[in-house]
């Protein structure tokens, strides 16, 4: 075949390729679409929202769905406890999950077999909810932030994944090479493996990110104070409970109430939580296929 010269495709290959995209393109519309709905319910008036007048786009355009959200003094302290919990969490996350995968990684580390089983076994079998529930308020830290931030400290499947990285990615002549100039087991970590390791740290970073952001069901367990709450609790109750305060249903210009506000106040709750991860996920693309590919499938 010289070069430059196109493939000719059979009417079968032909028939293949339209099939497959546009089934393709179905499955992209029907995952895409509750998005947009969402979105412009968002961005709609209370009276189409509940006229059903929303199909697509937004019909009336209006902000009182984002400005109700943004009055509500509750949502805005979910949104500060959110970023707490997903910034310092994630930190001690890579923290311990780095201390942990870094020697398993190692060839030379004594006992390596048995405490990698150990490791496996809890992602088998586990206590269960009471048990750690028990275990949390035995430790003093039950309606307190750590509560939010120790129990998931190191996730296996994510150590799991930076040991391979590390054992793949890593060489190790230049272990021996730092070793033979008398480097430290630190220095090497810190020197070497970490800055070749940027990849699978911001796909486990965005891995984290996102659990911390999304927490529910730990702050549902072991946190009763209002204070502490993230914002998926807040969700929550407006979602599901469909607690509304009299402060969201307030317009700022008149000093009366909005009509209907809670029907578009869901959607809106439901943008602003999204928003953040979204912000994030753009920045660590690049390293997202590299990261899992070298991670999860060598070793």
């Amino acid at each position: 075949m010289g070069k430059g010269k196109k493939v000719q495709l059979s009417i079968g290959d032909k028939t293949f390729y339209a099939v497959v995209t546009v089934f393709l393109a179905l499955i992209g519309l029907i995952v895409l679409y509750p998005l947009i709905y969402v979105v412009s319910c968002s961005f709609s008036t209370p009276e189409s929202v509940m006229a059903g007048d929303v199909v697509l786009f937004p019909t009336e355009f209006s902000l009182e769905g984002y400005k109700a959200v943004f009055r509500n003094k509750k949502v805005l302290l979910g949104v500060r406890n959110s970023a707490f919990y997903t910034v310092f969490g994630t930190m001690i996350n890579i923290f311990m999950t780095t201390l942990a995968a870094y020697p398993l990684s190692r060839r030379d580390m004594p006992g390596q077999g048995p405490i990698m089983m150990l490791f496996t076994f809890t992602m088998i079998f586990s206590g269960g909810m009471i048990p750690n529930y028990l275990l949390v308020r035995n430790l003093g830290i039950l309606n307190t932030v750590w509560a939010m931030l120790l129990p998931g400290a190191i996730a296996v499947y994510n150590m799991i994944i930076m040991r391979t990285f590390f054992q793949s990615s890593i060489p190790q002549e230049l272990l021996e090479a730092a070793q033979i100039d008398g480097c430290s087991d630190i220095k090497y970590l810190l020197e070497v493996v970490l800055p070749l390791s940027k990849s699978i740290f911001a796909v486990i970073t965005l891995y984290y990110a996102v659990a911390h952001w999304n927490a529910y069901f730990n702050a549902f367990m072991y946190l009763s104070k209002d204070q502490l709450y993230p914002l998926q609790i807040f969700l929550r109750e407006i979602l599901i409970a469909s607690k509304v305060d009299a402060e969201m249903m307030i317009d700022n210009m008149s000093g009366g109430p909005v009509f209907g506000i809670e029907h578009i106040l869901k959607y809106s709750l439901i943008v602003v939580s999204t928003i953040p991860m979204l912000i994030i996920y753009p920045f660590v693309q690049k390293h997202f296929v590299k990261g899992v590919m070298i991670g999860a499938v060598k070793g």
